[in-house]
């Protein structure tokens, strides 16, 4: 008899849950609601389990924010509960509420060939470390590691490291981002936000004054090739995910891979595929040999999160993934 569990993957603006095969980790009834018509994530899963004709005992949910104890606020949008009284509400043997980087993280020792595309590199070292990261509304990073035939996903806020800017061009990039927000992270240019940040700096570095623009308008420009400032910051944000891609690399000695997440780049393959991302990867000096054979990964299966939590309930339950 086929034993089902309750996977959702968390945002600001939807909740997607759906049915994980808990032996073959297969993903069904995939559906999406919108937050905003719903006083709480415990009314969502409600809903969601009336429509399902099994007894569904175990769950796992993704959500976009900090976990760190019992009680999980979400950081945009204004759900907060307590994760053992939901449990028990629920009347669920286990449930696991995990940040939204750490789903995407379990996810990549379950990927099939078909869902992730390779940018340079060569084969991933079996049970080396992992690492992941995507820009999207801000930048998500994690590393996973392979100990006792077990993944252990180790989240973090690296995507608020310190930008390191390695060129002159860089440089005034940070010159113009520091007078206007002082400190500035890896995430003020890796992200939707980021892409204009890096359109606005790279005009009012040359004592031009910047338009209005939102993030579909930078990339689409870049696109079209209808602006040239606009091009730069999009070659720009692809060279600087590089960068931060080969930190990762090195951090971790993550010859099992890295890997991209996150919504913005698939919006621009062609673009990135051409851009100096593998370059600024292995531009470590000294240590581009050691990351040349590194290879990166672009995941492109439409729902890692739901796969990835899936993946963390699984092992928990005694799973071997």
């Amino acid at each position: 008899m086929t034993s089902y569990a309750l996977v959702g993957d968390v945002g600001g603006t939807n909740a997607r849950l759906a049915l994980c095969d808990v032996d073959s980790g297969a993903i069904s009834e995939a559906k999406t609601f919108s937050t905003s018509e719903y006083e709480s994530l415990e009314a969502v899963i409600r809903n969601w389990l009336g429509e399902q004709q099994k007894e569904i005992k175990d769950g796992c949910i993704a959500i976009a924010c900090p976990i760190t104890e019992d009680w999980v606020e979400m950081t945009n949008h204004d759900w907060a509960f307590s994760t053992s009284k939901m449990k028990s509400n629920l009347g669920f043997n286990n449930l696991e509420i995990i940040n939204d980087f750490t789903a995407v993280s379990m996810a990549i020792p379950v990927l099939k060939e078909q869902d992730v595309l390779q940018f340079g590199g060569t084969a991933p070292v079996a049970d080396k470390p992992i690492a992941v990261y995507g820009a999207g509304t801000g930048l998500g990073v994690a590393h996973l590691v392979h100990v006792d035939e077990r993944w252990v996903s180790l989240p973090g806020e690296g995507g608020h490291v310190d930008f390191a800017p390695n060129s002159e061009e860089e440089d005034l990039i940070l010159e113009v981002l520091r007078m206007e927000m002082g400190h500035v992270s890896a995430e003020r240019i890796l992200s939707g936000a980021g892409l204009v940040n890096l359109y606005r700096a790279i005009v009012k570095s040359d004592g031009r004054q910047p338009e209005n623009l939102k993030p579909e308008d930078v990339s689409g420009r870049a696109l079209a090739d209808s602006c040239t400032d606009c091009r730069r910051a999009l070659s720009l944000f692809c060279v600087i995910m590089g960068r931060f891609g080969g930190n990762l690399a090195l951090t971790l000695g993550t010859f099992g891979g890295v890997y991209i997440a996150g919504g913005i780049v698939p919006r621009f393959l062609e673009f990135f595929k051409a851009s100096g991302f593998r370059a600024a990867f292995e531009d470590k000096g000294r240590f581009h040999d050691y990351v040349h054979p590194i290879p990166v990964y672009l995941i492109t299966h439409d729902q890692p999160g739901l796969l990835g939590a899936g993946a963390h309930l699984r092992q928990t339950l005694g799973r071997v993934l």
